[in-house]
């Protein structure tokens, strides 16, 4: 998440009830999570596991419950007990929950011939392009881009928050729920079936590349980046933080583990679990997908094993 304008390092600290190490008076533009960070961003940890990590991410501003590590050159840190609980608050004060007082924003933007039928809920700050439809029930959330020539089926929901919590089992609620703060990119000539979610990106964007098809009740999880001209069967469901390149075919009920990659032009048959990265370009199947080739003669050989025991004993 950018901030509408960048702030001192010591706005922050005020807001957190941190102290400074470093310069106080630096500019901070945003937050973010770890692998999304940007020079001038702000990142928090709460764990010596990460410490290094983070302090040698691109994040310029570090929030930290430590005063025991040197401070990098060209950062700053800001120190309080709670990290997590910092964010939370950061979140809340650039962008505060409001609850809406109209079904479609004033603060909608929309493009030329494009058809919005009765029952869809616009959070604010939403662009729609040119001669899309947007189909009754629809509910689309704060700060989501869609391009031109866009269809979204009958009650698909598109920016809902992040499926992401911050775990800790010292306390007695261990699952306490990250704020997101990110959004949802759509581009042009992207179809969305009905009853679709699409999570917002928990600080950065969840995007859908040009070109794109998605079946009913397909799921994409928060900051997931799908590419171009992918087709995506129904019941298919994609964890965060997940690559998918261009010209990728999943068929019905693939399930899509996080932050992985699937390759360019790879095609995953259905029911298939992926758990891992896979190379472009090739076909797969099972649970855990594997080359589809080599996966069905194995299956032919289990087949066969009830034979080759009576085989064996003679039978």
């Amino acid at each position: 998440m950018k901030f509408p304008a960048p702030v001192t390092v010591q706005y922050i600290a005020n807001i957190i009830g941190a102290s400074v190490k470093g310069d106080a008076l630096a500019q901070a533009s945003g937050i973010n999570e770890l692998h999304q960070v940007e020079a001038g961003d702000l990142a928090f940890v709460d764990h010596p596991k990460y410490y290094n990590t983070c302090l040698n991410s691109a994040a310029t501003h570090i929030i930290i419950n430590t005063n025991e590590v040197e401070v990098p050159e060209g950062k700053t840190l800001l120190v309080t007990e709670q990290p997590f609980e910092a964010y939370l608050k950061i979140v809340n004060h650039f962008r505060p929950f409001v609850a809406p007082v109209e079904t479609i924003s004033s603060t909608l933007v929309r493009g030329e011939n494009t058809v919005i039928m009765p029952n869809v809920f616009i959070g604010k700050h939403v662009t729609i392009g040119s001669n899309c439809v947007v189909f009754p029930n629809v509910t689309i959330m704060d700060y989501t881009e869609i391009g031109d020539n866009v269809v979204i089926q009958a009650g698909t929901v598109i920016g809902s928050d992040a499926f992401y919590y911050n775990t800790k089992k010292n306390r007695e609620v261990w699952y306490k729920r990250m704020e997101s703060c990110g959004h949802v990119v759509i581009e042009d000539y992207v179809e969305i079936g009905a009853g679709c979610t699409i999570d917002r990106g928990v600080t950065a964007v969840t995007r859908i590349g040009r070109g794109t098809k998605l079946d009913n009740m397909v799921h994409i999880g928060h900051d997931t980046v799908v590419g171009k001209n992918c087709l995506f069967a129904a019941q298919v469901g994609i964890a965060g933080c997940t690559v998918i390149e261009d010209g990728v075919t999943l068929w019905g009920q693939v399930g899509v583990s996080k932050t992985l990659t699937i390759g360019e032009n790879a095609v995953v048959l259905a029911q298939s679990g992926v758990a891992g990265s896979l190379e472009g370009g090739k076909i797969y199947f099972g649970s855990p997908a594997e080359d589809a080739g080599i996966k069905k003669r194995e299956l032919v050989w289990v087949k066969r094993i009830p034979e080759m025991w009576n085989i064996l004993k003679g039978k």
